[in-house]
């Protein structure tokens, strides 16, 4: 497999890198056939896709690591990585970021939520105290250890705390040594343009989760305007692809044919998943 870019060089060519999320190894495929530069597998749709169970602190470090190697080895593209709260408190984020840097990962961000944590655009959350994250970050960045993987801090706190704070917080996070910042929950447009001017020459990543979010859609092109170097979308793939299933699923049960208009063939699938590769690992190495 080729080797993956780095996370520093895409953000220097991708104005902003927009990352949609995996579920799945099929999934990461796609996205790379699609043109994507990179992408991220996410709790939120990984965790809905594979257990069928919400974004609610019910997974954690052992679990994430088996789902991710599962998907980030299907295709070369760079990865970012949803590592949660870093799955406890500083020596678990070494854990955490020195695992993902030795699997070659290319990009983690941890957030400062106080546990149980929860979907960034779900309401009740809660943050720790911004002392207590700040070594959080400080101990992620010495534990990349000269490795280039490219560490993101997140807040949560725009929703509980406001945005204020939320930007107080982010500014104290890319002190401490990230890389770049993330500012989840941001809910209006005004609040995007108060976040990217007041961090602004900072990599700034936020969050757009299409049809029940918080924070609004805007053009790729205007979220580069207001500041954004990376624009994630953790459920614009899970929920086409949960509806596709339903309506199959529901066409099957009124006994309906296929649609091949809303359907890949044999042929395109195989394609999609490298058959032919195997085919000819099998008559290479086939005893004569």
């Amino acid at each position: 497999m080729a080797q993956r870019d780095s996370w520093r060089d895409l953000l220097g060519r991708h104005h902003p890198l927009l990352l949609p999320v995996a579920h799945d190894a099929l999934t990461a495929r796609l996205i790379k056939k699609a043109g994507f530069a990179a992408y991220q597998i996410g709790g939120f749709a990984v965790i809905g896709a594979r257990h069928g169970l919400p974004d609610i602190d019910l997974t954690h470090f052992a679990e994430k690591t088996s789902l991710v190697e599962s998907i980030y080895k299907a295709t070369d593209l760079p990865v970012l990585v949803d590592c949660d709260d870093g799955y406890g408190d500083e020596k678990n984020v070494w854990h955490t970021v020195d695992t993902f840097a030795d699997r070659g990962v290319s990009a983690i961000f941890i957030e400062d939520q106080l546990a149980p944590k929860k979907c960034g655009h779900m309401s009740g959350k809660q943050v720790i105290p911004v002392e207590q994250m700040v070594q959080k970050v400080r101990a992620a960045t010495a534990a990349k250890q000269g490795r280039d993987i490219f560490f993101i801090a997140r807040t949560d706190a725009a929703e509980p705390h406001g945005i204020a704070d939320a930007i107080a917080r982010a500014k104290q996070y890319r002190d401490a040594g990230a890389d770049g910042v993330y500012v989840e929950g941001i809910g209006s447009e005004a609040d995007l343009e108060i976040v990217g001017r007041a961090l602004q020459g900072v990599p700034l990543a936020t969050t757009i989760l299409e049809r029940g979010g918080k924070t609004p859609w805007l053009s790729p092109a205007r979220m580069a305007e207001m500041g954004y170097a990376m624009v994630l979308y953790p459920t614009t793939v899970i929920f086409r692809a949960a509806y596709a299933i339903r309506e199959a699923l529901a066409a099957l049960m009124r006994g309906e044919q296929l649609d091949p208009g809303a359907s890949l063939d044999m042929q395109t699938f195989e394609e999609i998943i490298d058959l032919q590769k195997w085919a000819e690992i099998e008559r290479d190495f086939r005893m004569r």
